[in-house]
């Protein structure tokens, strides 16, 4: 039986590393994978134009389409999470020490449907910092799908051609959520740092507090695909596990890592996190963790109502 050919568009994560060298391969798939590409170009490809037949796909982006009447549907596989409390930036000479010293300021972010800043607005606005829309926001690109802000919202476009990490630095923003860490931090520029410089003891007690460790990017595919071969959901969903295992195997052997405490972060996160951190299919875990994710979105005004998780997952 000559293989199904699919075309496959994801970052190069250790745990697809199996499958694009093709050391594990899905029962009857022939998988293509794509030349890497930043997230926003690959986002906006697949939810305008269906550009594979997998994507790795911001959820607050496919939920968006979904709402809009695209017509793509998302296999529960995984393939980015992460914790987000370290991504809120400020400028130290700026005199904002907490969340709630943003309430009324301006604060910039690349999109308001970038997955990091629908996560962090939302665990601020849970936990009584940050009402999202005391805040006005300050949008630095194009969305990857337009949409119409709620009568309550308060969003400014930058201005053509500046960034927000610039505008920060200059005194022109009060704070930016982003999903990258600013190189101007990592070189020590004094003229920007973190809300939160103890981001990971707060994402650690996140985890302990909710047991949610945030997903940010689902596996999406056309709903034209998955009704013509539906079968191609278990191979995959089987495929992405084996490689996701082979990843964990590789580096458990700790002396792989270039980090020179790689092994004792390795042996506290299995502690903390148990030996599946990055859990594929619709566990009770993964529902709670999709229906925070669904209610963020449309409480900041992204979609119009609250999806139920069977309307935007396919299962085998």
């Amino acid at each position: 039986m000559t293989p199904l050919k699919l075309t496959i568009a994801c970052d190069p994560f250790e745990s697809v590393r199996a499958l694009e060298e093709k050391h594990i391969a899905p029962e009857g798939i022939e998988l293509d994978f794509q030349p890497e590409m930043s997230n926003p170009v690959r986002h906006r490809a697949m939810a305008r134009d269906l550009a594979f037949d997998i994507c790795e796909l911001n959820i607050s982006t496919y939920l968006i389409a979904l709402d809009r009447g695209a017509p793509l549907t998302a296999i529960p596989i995984f393939l980015f999470r992460k914790f987000r409390h370290g991504n809120i930036f400020i400028n130290p000479k700026s005199g904002i020490r907490t969340a709630a010293d943003l309430v009324g300021k301006r604060v910039g972010c690349p999109t308001m449907q970038a997955a990091s800043n629908v996560w962090i607005h939302g665990i601020l606005q849970d936990a009584g910092e940050l009402p999202h829309s005391s805040i006005t926001w300050v949008i630095e690109r194009d969305e990857d799908i337009g949409f119409k802000p709620r009568p309550d919202q308060r969003l400014e476009r930058a201005p053509k051609g500046s960034n927000i990490v610039d505008l920060l630095m200059a005194g022109e923003l009060d704070a930016i959520t982003t999903p990258q860490t600013p190189p101007p931090l990592i070189a020590g520029d004094p003229r920007i740092g973190r809300l939160f410089p103890d981001y990971v003891a707060r994402e650690r007690q996140y985890f302990q507090q909710t047991g949610l460790f945030p997903i940010m990017h689902v596996t999406a595919a056309p709903k034209s695909l998955i009704e013509r071969e539906p079968w191609i959901v278990q191979s995959l969903i089987n495929a992405f596990e084996a490689s996701k295992q082979a990843a964990y195997k590789h580096f458990a052997n700790v002396r792989v890592g270039t980090l020179a405490w790689f092994g004792a972060q390795w042996e506290d996160e299995r502690l903390l996190l148990g030996d599946d951190p990055w859990p594929y299919g619709l566990t009770p875990l993964n529902r709670r963790n999709l229906e925070t994710a669904i209610r963020y979105t449309y409480e900041q005004g992204l979609i119009s109502r609250v999806m139920p998780i069977e309307e935007i997952f396919t299962t085998p």
